[in-house]
């Protein structure tokens, strides 16, 4: 009797321990606002209470990861309900600070309206039933489910009850929850502005998609009604990246503010044509946004459009910066030999008289700034052949960035003294000097700037990029800048010729004084290497560091090529500039091809989903500091047979699910074990209908996997 009465308490145990152990996290209950509700209503609220243990929490419709919570319900006949109402979510972390979704914690209430049918029968109670389902977490994640009721009963027809009487906490709990569900914008942010009393109100939204940013702007009609603060947006679907930063541009208005969202590895369509979710800021309210997304530059409201994006103090401060760089170009020790002897000049063609020495310095400003001009209009005229864009867009193409990282590292180089731009050029600014009269200065100017200051090409790097992301008008006056700073010191010597005799003599001092300038440059590199790293894959930013380090190899042969003492090495200088051709090309950021694979991140409720749906699928635990792992990548996605495997993944819709181990994951160590591993590569595929997956060799091909797959 004692082993029955044992296997009857064991299984019992095990029947009834899931749903116990659910509860004890996570504890569900159907609530109403009251215990009556009219006969006649329209619609009756009732809600899903879900009461989190401290730190687990549960997930919202878009969840980032995880999985929403659902109701199916069990309704009497005539009954019907809506989908839930769902409150605005937070951001939810597990215990050790890691992202872990968009969710709730603590006590939330779900809203569901239901529909009554006509003719009930007052005093007659109607019991409703629903099944509920989520997914609870907080170190690990486990499913949980309980099956929930509710009895209300029907009042007369007629009777006037008040929407928000309660009865009972929970009853004021749901009526808060539905008074918090998201909504349009109120009628002071409406889109369209009216006049009131004289001012005009309204806010005006609107977002904007270009590559894998879309920009969402709200900007108040009224300038006294300021945005409130710490905005953060929620998608309700996969397009905007939930794990990303949301950053908030500052603008020269306290009643506008721009959030650049990051889009998605795993948007469909990988190009999102609509923005949909919920917009929060600190205070605490929430607004659904539904918008369109329109191509960069195409909406009315936006602050670029207009010349906001670049307040007043910020164009202050980098025509600021401009100037200075135009007085540095002054210290290159291929243009301060002939500072001196350029005013020099100008004094000997005017003699003594102050005001024609004055003059001549005026006119060879004006040769300087024309030249400075003439370049910026080049730029605009190439800038006009494709997109008008607005301030900081380019820096969100990964190929511009890509090209300003390279041509700020080959400057760089030059300034370390690693190669020289064309020599000798320097004379021929120095003969320039013999030009008499006031057209020789102002030519004197033009040509100065273009033949004899090669060596300060670097410090024009800055301002190229300027003047490809700026508006047209603000490129010029950063141009302008630039020529009055590399003009200055000439004009001041001309009103002040005597003053050629404090000039420091040239030396060695001017070529250490150049290659410490080379830091910063080598400093912007590293910048444009950090902002490619948040728009390409690990694939892709390997290529790029490549690429940049056979640039620099192929300088640096280049250099040797072209040294003053060197013989020449024409052989030696063609190669060198073939390899800067392939360096570009190998390190070019390509975009998806569309249709390409998508990713998942790896986890053991991902992989127990795919496979409750019946799909295979390939699972790599890798990490980019794994060199076997990156080969396998390049064997099995870019090798020979690579099609064709793409292909059939496509064809039969294998689930791609990535383990990333580069940083520690105590989730994937813990698989990792299990499967008697402490390393990777380690790559399965789950095939339907089998119960344990195929372990693959460490060396991959296509091939091999196409073979796994059962190809």
């Amino acid at each position: 009797m004692r082993p029955f009465f044992l296997r009857f308490w064991l299984l019992l145990f095990v029947a009834l321990a899931p749903a116990s152990w659910s509860r004890a996290q996570v504890d569900a209950s159907l609530v109403a606002l009251k215990a009556t509700f009219p006969a006649d209503a329209g619609k009756v609220v009732v809600g899903l209470r879900l009461a989190h243990q401290p730190k687990w929490h549960s997930y919202w419709i878009a969840p980032g990861t995880g999985l929403p919570t659902t109701l199916t319900w069990e309704l009497p006949p005539g009954w019907s309900a809506g989908p839930i109402l769902w409150p605005a979510p937070h951001r939810v972390y597990d215990t050790s600070g890691h992202l872990a979704g968009n969710g709730y914690e603590g006590v939330v209430y779900l809203p569901v309206e239901l529909k009554p049918p006509a003719g009930l029968a007052a005093g007659v109670p109607v019991t409703l039933r629903a099944k509920a389902e989520w997914l609870m977490c907080k170190d690990v994640c486990k499913p949980g489910e309980a099956a929930v009721a509710l009895t209300l009963t029907p009042t007369p027809a007629g009777a006037m009850t008040a929407a928000n009487v309660t009865d009972s906490a929970d009853g004021e709990g749901l009526l808060a929850a539905l008074d918090a569900v998201p909504r349009g914008l109120p009628p002071i942010w409406q889109a369209a502005a009216t006049e009131v009393a004289g001012a005009s109100t309204g806010l005006g939204a609107g977002a904007e998609g270009k590559g894998k940013i879309v920009r969402l702007t709200l900007r108040a009609a009224d300038a006294r009604q300021a945005v409130p603060a710490g905005p953060w947006f929620f998608a309700e679907d996969a397009s905007i990246a939930y794990d990303q930063p949301q950053a908030r541009r500052e603008t020269p208005h306290a009643h506008e503010f721009i959030v650049d969202l990051a889009v998605s590895d795993y948007a469909e369509p990988a190009v999102p044509t609509r923005l949909r979710g919920v917009l929060t800021f600190a205070e605490g309210a929430a607004y659904a946004l539904d918008l369109p997304i329109t191509a960069a530059g195409a909406m009315a409201d936006n602050a670029t459009k207009e010349g906001a994006a670049l307040g007043a103090a910020a164009l202050g401060g980098v025509l600021a910066a401009a100037f200075f760089g135009g007085l540095i170009l002054n210290l290159m020790p291929c243009v301060f030999p002939v500072l001196g002897l350029k005013v020099l000049g100008f004094v000997q063609q005017a003699g003594a008289d102050r005001k024609k020495i004055t003059a001549h310095g005026l006119v060879f400003t004006s040769g300087v700034l024309l030249s400075f001009w003439l370049l910026a209009a080049v730029l605009a005229l190439l800038r006009a052949g494709g997109e008008q864009l607005g301030w900081g867009f380019q820096l969100q193409e990964p190929g511009f960035v890509f090209v300003l990282a390279a041509g700020l590292l080959a400057f760089a180089m030059n300034l370390s003294g690693v190669f020289e731009f064309g020599l000798g050029a320097t004379a021929l600014g120095g003969g320039l000097q013999q030009k008499q009269g006031l057209a020789g200065s102002f030519f004197t100017g033009v040509l100065a700037t273009v033949v004899a200051t090669p060596c300060s090409a670097p410090f024009l790097a800055p301002a190229l990029g300027a003047a490809l992301a700026l508006p047209v008008v603000a490129s010029f006056a950063v141009f302008t800048a630039i020529g009055l700073g590399l003009s200055a010191p000439y004009l001041l010597l001309a009103a002040f010729p005597a003053a050629v005799r404090a000039l420091p003599r040239p030396g060695a001092w001017m070529e250490t004084f150049k290659q410490g300038m080379a830091f910063l440059l080598y400093g912007t590199v590293g910048l444009m290497v950090w902002i490619l790293a948040g728009q390409v894959e690990g694939d892709g930013l390997l290529a790029v560091l490549l690429a940049l380090t056979g640039l620099a190899f192929a300088l640096w042969l280049y250099g040797r090529a072209t040294a003053p003492a060197a013989r020449p090495r024409r052989g030696l200088l063609v190669f060198a500039l073939g390899l800067v051709a392939v360096a570009m090309v190998y390190g070019w950021p390509r975009a998806a091809a569309a249709g390409d694979l998508k990713w998942e991140p790896w986890s053991a409720e991902r992989v127990a989903g795919l496979r409750a749906e019946g799909r295979p699928i390939y699972v790599d635990f890798t990490a980019r500091w794994c060199f076997t792992c990156q080969t396998n990548k390049k064997a099995i996605f870019a090798g020979p047979g690579s099609e064709e495997l793409r292909k059939v993944m496509r064809e039969r819709r294998v689930a791609l699910l990535r383990g990333d181990w580069t940083n520690r994951d105590p989730l994937i160590t813990a698989e990792l074990k299990r499967w008697d591993r402490a390393a990777v590569p380690f790559n399965l595929v789950y095939l339907p209908g089998t119960a344990e997956p195929k372990v693959l060799p460490e060396l991959l091909t296509a091939a091999t996997v196409r073979a796994a797959l059962g190809d």
